[in-house]
């Protein structure tokens, strides 16, 4: 197996650490297959809302995923494409304009007006992450994806910027690099869950790309196949459980357990006189909470967070861009209910992202909670290029020998 060959993603979370390993197969004439061989999930520790807040527990999480993912693909990791989010990460739209130098646009110009359209003052604390093409206007046509080749005279681009905390995403890195691993592309979460989940049609129709992670809710809104929006969110899946074990006065694994097992949104759903047994601190007696109770408490805390996402969608006036929906995805996405009360309260057909579908371990990976890893796995084989080993022709045997007895005749001829 060549090494060169193989690409990772890795998905450092609130709540999970997650490696996926592919093995890139090329394809004539069409973009690259990705088979997947290895997966490695491990419980995090080290991280809150999405930062590293202590550094030794989560280079020890990351390292238990690699390892796993390392037995199964049997496979050397050296490298990955790692996720951002958190917090500390902000958004905005920006625009360039250049003068065209010669009679056709070059991919010259488009870097360099691409260089124009980020030249914006940033607090000296940050970084750009992404600078993301929305369009091109050349003279006074919009709407160009890709200009080279046109001509013209004025070339204005207008982008996405991305931007982070340096020493927030550098606690990252230093986290990454304990573990012998190099961090080879730094990419905003919410975008790669949208590479694995959302396709071509969605982005153009327009759509709100809703992430519950752990620790936090990532958003990207996409319009005419360009991102328009992102951004994250600190309300997340750890924060409904909080709420449980905080409402039932139980442990926080036990209310993660009924919120996965027995959660629901909507307590107008459920059978009102339906009891579970919940297990209490340690030395108290279990004792019955009816599920209708579970419903209202993880009910408040999803009404709150659509209501931030509606805000979000009327404070950028794209109430109107939005005809695609919302589609909701990661793993706090499968709380039942929550693709309903997301449809009445956002007032837009809702549903929830799947993964598309790979090669390999594919029913494994069919999950929302699998859609970011996934997607840095995709942008890993975007963002490089592989040389495949040209299959060895074997001769044939008459042919070989003729040519044999050709290259012994012109000896022959040479020597007499």
């Amino acid at each position: 197996m060549n090494d060169k060959n193989v690409i990772v993603g890795l998905d450092i979370g609130t709540t999970k650490v997650c490696t996926i390993v592919g093995l890139v197969h090329p394809q004539p004439n069409a973009m690259d297959h990705v088979e997947i061989i290895g997966i490695g999930t491990h419980p995090s520790h080290g991280l809150k809302k999405g930062s590293v807040v202590n550094i030794e527990k989560t280079v020890k999480s990351i390292q238990n995923s690699l390892e796993e993912a390392r037995l199964m693909s049997g496979v050397n990791i050296d490298r990955a494409t790692i996720g951002v989010a958190g917090s500390h990460i902000y958004s905005f739209n920006s625009s360039g304009v250049v003068a065209v130098k010669g009679q056709e646009i070059t991919q010259e110009d488009v870097d360099r007006v691409l260089e124009a359209a980020k030249a914006v003052v940033i607090p000296s604390d940050r970084e750009t992450i992404h600078v993301i093409p929305q369009e091109f206007r050349v003279d006074n046509t919009s709407g160009i994806k890709d200009p080279v080749g046109m001509c013209g005279v004025r070339l204005e681009a207008h982008v996405h910027i991305v931007t982070g905390s340096i020493s927030l995403i550098q606690n990252l890195i230093k986290c990454v690099e304990a573990t012998g691993i190099q961090a080879e592309h730094i990419t905003l979460q919410p975008i790669a869950s949208s590479r694995s989940v959302l396709s071509a049609e969605e982005k153009d129709m327009g759509v709100v790309l809703v992430d519950i992670g752990g620790g936090t809710t990532d958003i990207a809104i996409w319009k005419d196949g360009s991102l328009v929006h992102s951004q994250i969110i600190p309300v997340g899946g750890n924060h409904f459980t909080n709420d449980l074990a905080v409402a039932l006065k139980i442990p926080h694994a036990e209310a993660e357990r009924i919120k996965i097992n027995h959660g629901s949104v909507l307590a107008e759903k459920l059978n009102q006189s339906a009891h579970i047994t919940v297990q209490g601190l340690a030395g108290t007696k279990a004792r019955e909470v009816q599920l209708s109770l579970i419903a209202q408490v993880l009910g408040a805390r999803a009404e709150e967070l659509f209501g931030i996402i509606k805000n979000v969608i009327d404070e950028r006036g794209l109430d109107h861009d939005i005809t695609g929906g919302v589609v909701l995805t990661g793993g706090g996405a499968l709380i039942k209910g929550l693709q309903e009360l997301g449809e009445y309260l956002v007032e837009r057909p809702t549903k929830i992202g799947y993964p598309a579908p790979f090669g390999g371990m594919t029913n494994l990976m069919q999950n929302p909670k699998f859609s970011t890893v996934l997607g840095l796995m995709l942008e890993s084989r975007d963002r490089n290029t592989f040389t495949f080993k040209q299959p060895q022709v074997v001769e044939n045997q008459s042919d070989l020998i003729g040519r044999l007895s050709d290259s012994l005749k012109s000896v022959f001829k040479e020597i007499f």
